[in-house]
């Protein structure tokens, strides 16, 4: 792969909300793509599962019928937005294999609207309201063609603009993801995502855990010396039987400092900000967390437990 770019980049991150109607869906998002573009951004990131409601809210069978091959119907629409407007798309989508293998992934879309592979969210959650188990199979990159470092599921495509790190939702609260996706050489790590309150507990815990979410991810800006930018969905989803879902929005982009220098609040918006490669080398060389990693000592990592 060749060097990395040192050019500053804009990159920008949409927040919406979604509908059962999934071409509409699409089609909104498509003019919240042609609205960061307006306002600057080169590197644009949905949200996790952006075409349909999160659908996870209960296991049914029937709703397997939302996954789309890659490339696909939406990945096609997505290449041709993205050639027009010469800017990098990470389109993260429901996509189906095969019978029986069904995947929680984004593809990366450079900007001639060549696709240069598929990021397969890693980590997967079994909560309530949230049953990606039932769903998802974990792991495994796509990447096409020389524009693409991967190790152990993780990878950093060379785009036209930026070396960009893609994980989805779950992945975020890991920092051996993080880690090992900035190790590739990633200059910004994106997290789209769908998380949200369950109503009963918003009052208890919504700001908490609205702060965790966030300072989880500035976390692995400071450790890694990178930038991170994180879209999430926004609005109530309903589910019969359940109280549903509040998706809290709060999208984000912070620099390698942990700074946040972009954000949304709870409604629908359009997240852009440069990133500056200067500033993670400054980082880099007052922090040097990764010099001073004694790779040597953490073998008890891969291990489930060692008490």
């Amino acid at each position: 792969m060749p060097a990395q770019r040192q050019e500053p980049f804009t990159v920008g991150i949409i927040q919406e909300c979604a509908s059962t109607d999934l071409a509409a869906n699409v089609d909104r998002q498509i003019e919240r793509v042609r609205e960061a573009h307006q306002k600057g951004a080169q590197v644009i990131c949905l949200q996790e599962l952006f075409n349909s409601p999160y659908f996870c809210k209960r296991q049914d069978a029937a709703r397997f019928d939302i996954a789309e091959p890659i490339p696909g119907p939406t990945t096609e629409r997505m290449r041709a937005v993205a050639a027009e407007l010469q800017v990098v798309l990470v389109v993260p989508v429901f996509e189906r294999q095969a019978a029986g293998i069904y995947r929680n992934s984004a593809a990366i879309v450079d900007a001639d609207g060549s696709l240069l592979g598929v990021y397969r969210k890693m980590h997967i959650p079994d909560d309530p309201l949230y049953y990606e188990k039932y769903y998802f199979t974990p792991g495994e990159p796509v990447p096409l063609g020389n524009a693409v470092r991967t190790r152990d599921g993780f990878a950093v495509w060379k785009t036209r603009y930026a070396d960009i790190g893609v994980l989805i939702c779950w992945d975020q609260w890991y920092p051996e993801g993080a880690r090992i996706t900035s190790l590739l050489g990633a200059q910004v790590l994106f997290y789209p995502t769908a998380i949200g309150w369950h109503p009963s507990e918003k009052a208890s815990f919504g700001v908490a855990q609205t702060e965790a979410w966030r300072t989880m991810q500035r976390a692995h800006a400071i450790a890694n010396g990178v930038y991170v930018a994180s879209p999430n969905r926004v609005g109530f989803e309903d589910e019969p039987g359940t109280e549903g879902i509040e998706f809290f929005g709060h999208s984000f982009i912070a620099d390698p400092f942990g700074r946040i220098i972009a954000s949304a609040d709870a409604e629908p918006a359009v997240v852009v900000a440069t990133c500056d490669p200067s500033v993670s080398e400054d980082t880099r060389r007052n922090w040097p967390f990764l010099r001073d990693r004694r790779i040597d000592a953490y073998g008890g990592v891969l291990s489930r437990w060692l008490g």
